[in-house]
């Protein structure tokens, strides 16, 4: 609150401090008392007839909305900018009369975005969110929502001052802004986290066009000239492929956030091998969406492969596991040794049908550079070679013939099983 005298301060109009008067005046009243004059208060002002229980309640939610809009915005607010705020929020107010229109838009912007960044704030992605997946389930679009967080934020803070830190904000949000397109919507949710709402793109667009912000972003801080590698993790969660409700898509991204933390950062690729007339698509493309209808057939891909960006540091080597000799991996499998973690894809809709197994299902529980991980029941049903459809949310229905190389039970009585792509 400003102190009398405070310079810094823009003085209060005369119907300001009037108006502060009566918030002082109203205290000191009876709840009943109160209540009556409010009534009649609300019904001159603005023309709504409230009882005098809804009055004294209203009247309490303007004073909180006061506080609120002060301690974002850090001066002074004016009751009857909370005042309108609240009854125009409730739809009470459909002809705003204390104040001029451009001064309620301005309201409107500086509540609805974030004072750092400029981006739309958490609660306006709340609302947005709804209005889009509502608007997605009623057409039959697909919604991407992305979960993004800057990587090292902290340590730029601790080592460099939280003047630095913003900055480094101030240029995430300059990125999106820039990368984006017209249709889409970004937000600062926190902190150091953000989001997006991306209408109509499919996952495979969806982590291209994450992939360009963080690449673009790197290119945009590189000025700071900071030893510490700051950067954009993110995760994609798609409508319909990965739920129907915010919470739902909002916790999945989430995991797959952390999941492109936990796997070094380095955000896993799924390519298919080179087919014919591939090289005629331009590389900056954006993937054609799919619309085969159900029963088409898919594609036939032998076999995938799962390439990720090179890191700074060569990982360990390991071994391939070792397998009996009818069911040796062919050579082509391991050009060489495994070098990166598994691609975890557990918590997903990832499954695959074995189709020469009467057409069973199988979940999928990691993808890895020269194979796959299946759960299955009864792995001893399954012949040690075998045809697969595999159903993975960053790719399109993938045909493959899987190898079988080892076995592992695990809680439940099911086992994990470790298939090797064949080519």
């Amino acid at each position: 609150m400003s102190q009398t005298g405070d310079a810094s301060q823009p003085q209060p109009s005369a119907e300001d401090s009037f108006l502060d008067l009566l918030v002082e005046t109203l205290d000191g009243l009876d709840e009943s008392v109160r209540g009556q004059f409010l009534r009649q208060f609300f019904r001159t002002i603005a023309q709504i007839d409230f009882t005098d229980a809804q009055s004294n309640d209203y009247w309490e939610r303007i004073l909180l909305r006061r506080r609120e809009l002060a301690e974002n915005l850090g001066k002074r607010v004016s009751l009857k900018t909370a005042l309108v705020d609240v009854l125009a929020s409730t739809n009470f107010l459909r002809v705003p009369i204390l104040m001029e229109y451009d001064e309620f838009k301005k309201l409107q912007i500086n509540a609805a975005t974030d004072a750092l960044t400029g981006l739309y704030n958490r609660r306006l992605f709340d609302e947005y969110c709804d209005k889009e997946l509502n608007r997605a389930k009623r057409y039959g679009h697909q919604l991407a929502i992305v979960i993004l967080d800057l990587h090292k934020l902290k340590e730029v803070n601790d080592r460099h001052g939280h003047l630095q830190g913003d900055q480094v904000l101030q240029l995430a949000a300059t990125t999106l802004r820039k990368t984006m397109r017209a249709s889409d919507f970004a937000f600062r949710i926190g902190g150091d986290e953000f989001a997006l709402l991306l209408p109509q793109t499919d996952p495979e667009q969806a982590i291209t066009l994450c992939r360009r912000i963080r690449s673009q972003y790197e290119i945009d801080i590189r000025p700071l000239k900071m030893d510490i590698g700051v950067t954009l993790d993110f995760g994609v969660a798609v409508h319909p492929h990965d739920g129907e409700t915010k919470s739902a898509l909002m916790n999945l991204a989430d995991q797959r956030l952390y999941q492109l933390k936990n796997a070094g950062h380095a955000a896993p690729r799924v390519v298919p091998l080179e087919t014919p007339g591939a090289r005629e698509m331009p590389a900056a493309s954006a993937p054609a969406k799919r619309e085969a209808p159900a029963a088409a057939a898919p594609q036939t891909i032998s076999p995938p492969v799962v390439t990720f960006p090179a890191k700074t540091e060569t990982a360990p080597s390991r071994t391939p596991p070792q397998a009996p000799p009818e069911a040796q991996r062919p050579a082509a499998t391991y050009a060489e040794a495994r070098k990166w973690e598994r691609v975890s894809l557990a918590g997903t809709k990832a499954y695959a049908i074995l189709t020469d197994v009467n057409q069973k299902t199988a979940a999928v529980l990691d993808l890895s550079y020269g194979g796959v991980a299946l759960l299955m029941e009864n792995p001893e049903d399954v012949p040690n070679q075998f045809h697969a459809v595999l159903h993975v949310p960053i790719l399109p229905p993938v045909r493959v013939v899987l190898r079988k190389t080892n076995a592992q039970r695990i809680e439940g009585g099911r086992a994990r099983v470790g298939c090797s792509f064949v080519s």
